[in-house]
């Protein structure tokens, strides 16, 4: 039985599960710090070297731990210094979005070994969709030619209201009694662990992205829907329930435009893709012109994707509609601003992509809209990882979950 078998094991007791624990733990400590000797893990865990070097040569049998040979030293007997083998464990990350999903695998030491973006595919809530879902991670599993027993877990994230604690999707494939999680985990044999996209999105960027020392952080996921993933401290924050951040459903508007949620007035209503696919529709059919009338795309087919490509090709609708979009979310952020006081506001996803189109007119209602005391202190960058801010999120949210680290 190998060591990750092992964890999986209930019925292991006594010195074996005291044993086992140790080793996750110094798995946990050379996640975190990379490389140490026998003396740093014997100093910080309170154990006699002779029991830390049995420990770690159990590790080294199993492949998980190399040594590295001797550190450099200033004197006396120089020690040997140990590390994970980085291919000895894989973490797999799927970020399904509207219309495609974004698929990618890190190793042990948090390298992006393969990714795959923009993997076409259709989210709808019927169990043909999450066969169709399997399918592709049972796909990219197989491509990888990764052995299925090196990958250790599964984070995958799903747009609406999730609860990672108990692996429950309400917005997404909820029509089995037990939890999205442990249907996926029989489907396809792996530890999986549920996320909002934008929670795994703010993740993501807040480890590998546009972050730099700050700890206070609101992720904005602007596509079809809005999300938004909160760092207080460092760390994620979810609420009493796990549903924390459902900026896109702030009541902000007096309108009758009836929610994807079912309510009227949200943000969503009228500052965000859907409310830009609309609005440019509508705009098409009253006679205004665009260079994706001269395409083959009927107006009723037309998808964000083509909209925000158009704005990138100089149309002036679509720059028009993005900058109204932009006015609109400026005024749900400068009330984020004023509750929070972030030290910095990251915007994400496929509008983001628009860069100044969207960038200014959400800087321009945020200084009118915000306490200038407030927004002085916030800094608002474009996401720097985009399409793998949510892949990356995922993968390492998984990892530290199994590994038990912070």
């Amino acid at each position: 039985m190998t060591f990750f078998e092992e964890l999986k094991d209930d019925s292991i007791s006594g010195v074996a599960y005291k044993n086992i624990n140790l080793k996750k733990a110094f798995i946990s400590y050379f996640a975190n710090t990379g490389s140490c000797t026998i003396a740093d893990l014997s100093k910080e865990f309170n154990l006699s070297a002779p029991k830390v070097t049995n420990l770690v040569n159990d590790l080294i049998s199993e492949g998980l731990v190399k040594d590295y040979g001797k550190v450099g030293s200033t004197g006396g007997r120089r020690p040997n210094i140990y590390g994970l083998v980085p291919e000895s464990g894989f973490f797999l990350g799927v970020d399904v979005k509207q219309n495609h999903i974004n698929i990618g695998m890190i190793n042990l030491q948090k390298k992006l070994v393969r990714v795959i973006e923009r993997l076409p595919y259709k989210l709808h809530n019927n169990p043909e969709s999450l066969k169709e879902l399997c399918k592709l991670i049972k796909n990219f599993i197989k491509e990888s030619a990764v052995p299925k027993d090196k990958i250790l877990g599964l984070g995958l994230n799903l747009s609406g209201r999730i609860n990672y604690s108990t692996g429950y999707s309400y917005s997404f494939f909820h029509f089995n009694e037990e939890p999205l999680s442990k249907t996926m985990e029989s489907e396809l044999g792996l530890k999986t662990f549920l996320e909002n996209d934008s929670r795994a999105m703010a993740y993501g960027e807040f480890n590998s992205g546009v972050v730099s020392g700050e700890k206070n952080v609101i992720f904005l996921n602007l596509d079809y829907g809005l999300g938004m993933g909160i760092m207080i401290n460092g760390q994620l924050y979810y609420g009493k329930s796990g549903f924390a951040g459902e900026f896109g459903h702030i009541p902000i508007f007096n309108n009758e435009i009836i929610c994807h949620c079912g309510k009227k007035g949200c943000l969503e209503t009228e500052a965000s893709g859907w409310a830009l696919a609309r609005l440019f529709k509508e705009k098409v059919n009253q006679g205004s012109s665009t260079v994706l009338t001269s395409s083959n795309i009927l107006t009723d087919d037309l998808q964000l994707e083509d909209i925000i490509q158009a704005a990138k090709n100089d149309d002036v609708l679509a720059i028009d509609l993005i900058a109204r979009i932009g006015e609109k979310l400026g005024r749900g952020i400068a009330l984020l601003i004023n509750i929070f006081n972030p030290e910095l506001v990251i915007l994400g996803g496929s509008l983001s992509t628009t860069g100044e189109y969207i960038r200014l007119p959400i800087k321009s209602a945020i200084n009118k809209y915000s306490l200038s005391l407030v927004n002085s202190d916030t800094q608002l960058k474009v996401s720097k990882l985009g399409e793998k801010a949510g892949v990356t999120g995922a993968c390492l949210l998984v990892r530290n979950r199994l590994l038990d680290l912070s």
